[in-house]
């Protein structure tokens, strides 16, 4: 290369980490995305109900607007059963959304998001600082 010749820019793709103190909801995305990423989410109630039964799921996440009340009592019966912790999230739209269940236009915007009542990580994949505020949170509730 010449000097004349300017080096190309390699653009990242991977998010910057938030400045400051990270909340919950900001920690649980990065958990989610990382689970995805290492094949480690199981989404739906089909699926969450087989890993928490199996003795696989290290974290269960049940949104509270589910629309079968049979649904919510069974996931924490089986996450009480098998002494799994349960997160609850508000809006089962936006837990979709997190475990990968949308389509991404161009700018990276969510669409088309189908919506998921539950949600269990098997694996959590590397250890981050989202982890690591998550795990202190489930430990002093």
């Amino acid at each position: 290369m010449s000097d004349d010749e300017e080096e190309p820019v390699v653009e990242t793709t991977e998010e910057a980490e938030p400045e400051g103190p990270m909340d919950t909801t900001t920690a649980l995305k990065m958990v989610l995305k990382k689970a995805l990423i290492h094949d480690g989410l199981r989404r739906g109630i089909h699926e969450c109900a087989k890993s928490l039964e199996k003795g696989e799921a290290e974290l269960c996440l049940l949104a509270r607007n589910c629309d079968e009340a049979g649904y919510t009592r069974l996931v924490q019966a089986l996450c009480q059963n098998k002494s799994v912790n349960l997160f609850e999230v508000d809006d089962n739209k936006e837990l979709g959304e997190w475990a990968g269940l949308c389509k991404l236009d161009d700018e990276g915007n969510a669409r088309k998001v189908v919506a998921c009542s539950c949600v269990v990580i098997t694996n959590f994949g590397e250890e981050s600082e989202g982890l690591r505020i998550l795990q202190e949170h489930l430990a002093s509730a």
